[in-house]
């Protein structure tokens, strides 16, 4: 099939290019003109794992082109995706839906007859039905689930596809275009406008619950001189609660999570439900970075002004280069309000971190980083840094001191190597040596 795809930031470049994957021919289409040039060159416009590869096959194929012009869009495809941004409205915690506006109304205007509009943005419950009003097109909801460092992986082999529609046509259109999906055996909701929406905006509020939950319970531990570790363990041997997003750290950022659920619920309240839990859901997860400040306070003698810190990690999560409200790079730079001297190092977000905050310090290795720290901050769950020695990084800093903000550090093995190790939700740390 011929298809669009409006929108090359994160999620479209990745669906046009599983599309072409899949065997369509594609366009991508986006308004921003220094991105569509390296498009065009097959360089993804950000790093994400087989992401690259597959741009690079299939613009070098011919399959996949990209166009700053919606008129040539139209008359290409028999179905567009529309993948734009809803990022959170300035003067409130709603969804801004501006994008989406314009995506629609330019494809409603240059499309075919017949073809159809597929939203696959996140956006709050209600938009598909009114943008369907607007516009007199024809629209389906797919929303998308994809995470990042496996967004590939979760295109071409999702783990459920939810079709939103109103008519058979628009049903039978999304099964051709997903018909090697399919067939593969992949789980297919067909359901309406409303429940489409809902069902992404409620799977990210679940997980986004699940990972404050166990953040809540390490501010328990931390209390108690309880392990957070081992309560994390015992709760995910019951099968009704599992062992996925139990892990406590410095909590949750990206694109996605913190804004989605602030617009749920304030779309929420806007229907007369009340979703306050999410809003404490929020105020927990931005506690942790609270809590890593403070740690840090403490292990450098209650002051900051002065004090090397060493930050291990800028993007938001691993096998990405998103820092968008990422807890890592917020850590940093309100460590660097406060006086002390910050040296941030990611394997793969540099070049976004100093973008977004120009003013940090940045190393261009672990070692660099690491040389001279008296405290050694692990806020991004790269695998680089599980396996850092830390004999050899204690022979590299001024102290030997760190805070695990991920939990995943083997804490025996730091200690035997000399540092002062906490972790959050971990019991007080044993003395020895700094």
């Amino acid at each position: 099939m011929r298809l669009t795809v409006i929108g090359t930031g994160y999620l479209g470049a990745t669906h046009a290019a599983c599309m072409a994957e899949l065997g369509h021919e594609v366009v991508g289409v986006d308004v921003d003109r220094g991105k569509v040039p390296a498009l065009r060159a097959g360089r993804a416009p950000f790093h994400e794992p087989r992401l690259s590869d597959l741009v690079a096959r299939h613009t070098a194929g011919g399959r996949l082109r990209f166009t700053t012009s919606y008129e040539e869009a139209g008359a290409f495809g028999q179905v567009h995706f529309v993948c734009v941004g809803t990022p959170q409205r300035r003067d409130c915690e709603g969804a801004d839906l501006s994008h989406v506006e314009h995506a629609f109304g330019a494809m409603g205007r240059h499309a075919r007859k017949g073809a159809l509009l597929v939203g696959k943005s996140t956006v709050p419950v209600g938009t598909a039905a009114r943008l369907a009003d607007d516009h007199g097109v024809e629209i389906a909801w797919n929303p998308e689930f994809l995470r990042e460092g496996f967004a590939v992986e979760d295109t071409l082999r999702p783990d459920r596809l939810v079709f939103g529609v109103r008519t058979p046509r628009a049903e039978r259109l999304l099964r051709c275009v997903y018909g090697p999906v399919l067939a593969a055996g992949t789980p297919l909701v067909v359901t309406d406008f409303a429940t489409a929406e809902l069902v992404k905006t409620a799977a990210n509020s679940f997980l986004a619950t699940k990972i404050s939950f166990i953040n809540a319970m390490a501010e328990v531990c931390e209390a108690v001189g309880g392990d957070v570790r081992s309560l994390s363990e015992a709760l995910g041997h019951d099968g009704r609660i599992g062992r996925e997003f139990l892990r406590a750290g410095v909590g949750f950022g990206g694109g996605c999570l913190p804004k989605d659920i602030r617009a749920f619920a304030h779309r929420a309240a806007e229907l007369g439900v009340d979703l306050g839990f999410l809003r404490e859901v929020d105020a927990i997860n931005m506690r942790r970075r609270d809590r890593v400040i403070e740690l840090a306070r403490q292990l450098c003698g209650g002051r900051l002004l002065g004090a090397r810190v060493a930050v291990l990690g800028a993007a938001f999560k691993p096998d990405s280069d998103d820092v968008r409200d990422s807890p890592a790079l917020n850590v940093a730079a309100r460590l660097d309000l406060d006086g002390a001297d910050v040296t941030v190092y990611d394997p793969e977000a540099m070049d976004n971190a100093r973008k977004a905050f120009p003013l940090l310090g940045y190393a261009l290795s672990v070692e660099e980083a690491l040389r001279g720290a008296e405290l050694v901050l692990h806020l991004t769950e790269w695998p680089q840094f599980r396996v850092i020695d830390p004999r050899r990084a204690a022979e590299l800093v001024r102290r030997p001191r760190i805070v695990d903000g991920r939990g995943a550090l083997d804490a025996a093995r730091w200690t035997a190597a000399g540092w002062l190790f906490r972790a959050l939700g971990g019991p007080p740390p044993r003395p020895t040596a700094s």
